[in-house]
């Protein structure tokens, strides 16, 4: 009996008309396979996962496959989207087993949940030096069978390995100039000064590394760090990676060159994504940041808004390519022949200007449309009027998958980008959007107890509760949100969930943090990652949600909890630059300060007091907060005996415990926050 029928996960659901009997991950499924005396099948996706469904339909849909894993096995599946501990804990695995890990993951286990055999993708015939899926199974129940004490004594070693890794954490010392300036050093090793980005293929958006690459420029002048954010950020935003005609970010390009994407569109790529290109606008003036962030913006809010106010997942890379086959990028990509069904007369006008070739840059003659660099200087009016009717073509092509739940980090990571690009751009509308994915944060994932659910659907809370991420990434959103809306009440809610980070995730001793709460449910090993990889990790966002409560609160315990969490940097930033960008971030925020910045006026709509309040948003000074509100407000802290200046709204600049005077002049403000 498959028993997914009954979950909440759009990617468990896509199998619960499998063959397979699927159990979803409880205590029940290994009582089961206890009771059997049989090993347990770990199978770990996601619903925009490209090979995830190509191996579902040639082996989770095949009857034979699913008889011999039905009679020999517990099948367990999960979607690792909603359960980032399991994920985590069996990739670490996976990793440490075959040198590489990846999803779908395949991973078999004792009934006491103990991993002894590992994998990822496994095709239905053996191929490319793999072997079969079949080939596997038999394999595993023949050991199971025949060598069980070998089984047991792989999986136990598997488990002491796991549990003798620790944390590399440097106490409470967090980076210092040096420390920084090697992590740049890195950087600069690792550029492609030819593509943009850093590595080689396939190439991911190193959104959270060009966040300290602005804010190292903010604070230092440092012209190359200032040139790496702003090459990268356009080589991206002119390849294939981006989707030129509605906006938004693919996960990855496949090649170094951002020409083909892997087409699924994630909402927390382009939720920092947005963020990043609305600060390198702020920073520079560049009209192309300023397009992307707002196209990026209206993308997440036209095609990942849900109906409860919140932001799906993920659209899928795969759709109908018209044919009733699945295929990846069928949404996206054209051929010269299409555009001239579409466009007529203008159809060579977008061939040159979308880098379209006979050939094609992706499969089967199709390409990829992106904005190559040309000398050629195209009619704006007619670039618009063929943009507009190749989308509205599009529209009429199958629509790829969406995922559509609501996962709490994430919608943090999209509020905070919303409310400054909103807050940056003049457009309330995307303020309001925050506001509104912030409230159902609010009223949907939050208990009583101001504890976090991870994951919901059509406004219903899912069973698995929030990991480190969910506290610090939400955080981090409203605190965005209280600078930009001026409204205590979301610096409030930030507080109630740093405390959960203080009391829950923090190790009391070294200040070190854990990814599940100290009361969740116990795995074979408590995960524990500070290294951020397509998100911040839980360990870097909670430090910088930590930092900015702090500032704006002036609160001790919290400042020392981040600048204990930031020792782990200290010792990773030099060696690993890419994968510690937040928090290479965040350590330039605690280094400027971070600058505290309070705005008394006589009330909403007061033109002067806004004026004052865009110019703090628009300061550049790393990681600065912002509170704006009326003389005497207890709103917030900063607030607190800050008067009017003769009458006239005024802006109070204070970091290092010292106050410069209050200004009433908006460009004086922004030269105070330039860094």
């Amino acid at each position: 009996m498959n028993r997914l029928a009954g979950v909440t996960s759009p990617y468990l659901l896509q199998h619960a008309d499998n063959p397979v009997d699927w159990w979803p991950w409880e205590p029940a499924a290994f009582e089961e396979a206890r009771r059997r005396d049989v090993p347990v099948l770990l199978s770990v996706g996601y619903s925009a996962c490209h090979w995830c469904h190509v191996m579902a339909h040639e082996s989770f849909e095949d009857q034979a496959t699913a008889d011999f894993l039905n009679e020999h096995f517990v099948a367990v599946k999960v979607d690792r989207e909603e359960r980032p501990d399991i994920d985590a804990v069996y990739m670490e695995a996976v990793q440490a087993a075959t040198g590489q890990g990846g999803w779908p993951m395949t991973v078999f286990l004792t009934p006491d949940a103990e991993p002894f055999y590992f994998g990822t993708y496994f095709p239905p015939a053996p191929r490319h030096g793999m072997p079969s899926f079949r080939q596997v199974l038999e394999g595993v129940r023949g050991a199971w069978a025949d060598r069980r004490d070998e089984v047991a004594e792989v999986a136990g070693k598997i488990v002491h390995d796991l549990a003798e890794r620790e944390i590399s954490h440097q106490g409470d010392r967090p980076p210092g100039e040096q420390e920084l300036g090697q992590a740049l050093l890195g950087l600069t090793r690792e550029y492609d000064a030819q593509r943009g980005g850093f590595g080689g293929a396939p190439k991911f958006p190193p959104s959270m590394t060009v966040e300290f690459l602005l804010r190292h420029h903010a604070r230092t002048g440092s012209e190359g760090a200032l040139q790496m954010a702003a090459d990268t950020c356009e080589r991206m935003a002119r390849g294939g990676l981006y989707d030129q005609l509605g906006g938004g970010f693919a996960r990855y390009s496949v090649d170094r060159d951002w020409v083909v994407p892997h087409f699924e569109k994630m909402l927390y790529d382009n939720a920092l994504l947005c963020r990043v290109y609305a600060h390198l606008w702020r920073a520079t003036g560049s009209e192309l940041a300023r397009r992307v962030a707002l196209e990026t913006a209206d993308f997440m809010v036209r095609e990942l808004g849900t109906g409860e106010g919140g932001f799906a997942s993920a659209l899928d890379a795969d759709s109908d390519d018209g044919t009733g086959r699945h295929v990846e990028g069928a949404y996206y990509v054209w051929t010269p022949a299409q555009l001239d069904d579409v466009l007529g007369a203008d159809a060579d006008l977008a061939v040159r200007y979308f880098g379209v070739t006979e050939a094609g840059t992706f499969e089967h003659g199709q390409s990829v449309l992106q904005l190559p660099q040309q000398d050629v200087v195209f009619d704006a009016e007619k670039v618009e009027s063929v943009k507009r009717r190749l989308l509205a073509k599009r529209a009429e092509r199958p629509a790829p998958g969406r995922d559509d739940k609501v996962v709490a980090a994430w919608n943090g990571l999209a509020v905070a980008a919303l409310a400054e690009t909103g807050a940056f751009f003049d457009r309330p509308d995307l303020v309001e959007a925050a506001v509104g994915a912030a409230d159902l944060l609010v009223r949907v994932h939050l208990d009583d107890h101001a504890r976090i659910a991870r994951t919901s659907r059509d406004g219903q809370a899912g069973a698995n509760a929030g990991v480190l991420e969910d506290y610090g990434d939400v955080a981090e959103g409203f605190l965005a949100l209280a600078s930009v809306t001026g409204e205590g009440v979301w610096l409030e809610f930030a507080g109630l969930l740093l405390g959960h980070v203080l009391d829950r995730f923090a190790d009391a001793e070294t200040g070190a943090l854990y990814d599940t709460a100290s009361d969740a449910e116990k795995l074979i090993r408590r995960p524990q990652d500070p290294t951020d990889n397509a998100t911040p990790s839980g360990w870097t966002a909670a430090a910088g949600a930590l930092l900015g409560y702090a500032a704006h609160t002036g609160s001790e315990p919290h400042r020392a909890a981040a600048e204990r969490a930031l020792g782990v940097v200290r010792t990773l930033g030099p060696r690993v630059p890419r994968f510690i960008g937040w928090g290479l971030a965040v350590a330039e925020a605690l280094l400027d300060g971070p600058r505290e910045v309070a705005i008394v006026g006589p009330g909403q709509g007061d033109g002067p007091t806004a004026a004052l309040h865009r110019a703090a948003l628009l300061g550049v000074a790393p990681g600065a907060v912002v509170a704006v509100g009326t003389p005497g407000s207890e709103e917030f802290p900063l607030l607190a005996g800050r008067p009017l200046v003769g009458d006239r709204p005024a802006a109070y600049v204070c970091r290092h415990f010292t106050c410069d005077a209050p200004t009433t002049d908006p460009e004086l403000l922004k030269a105070a926050l330039q860094g």
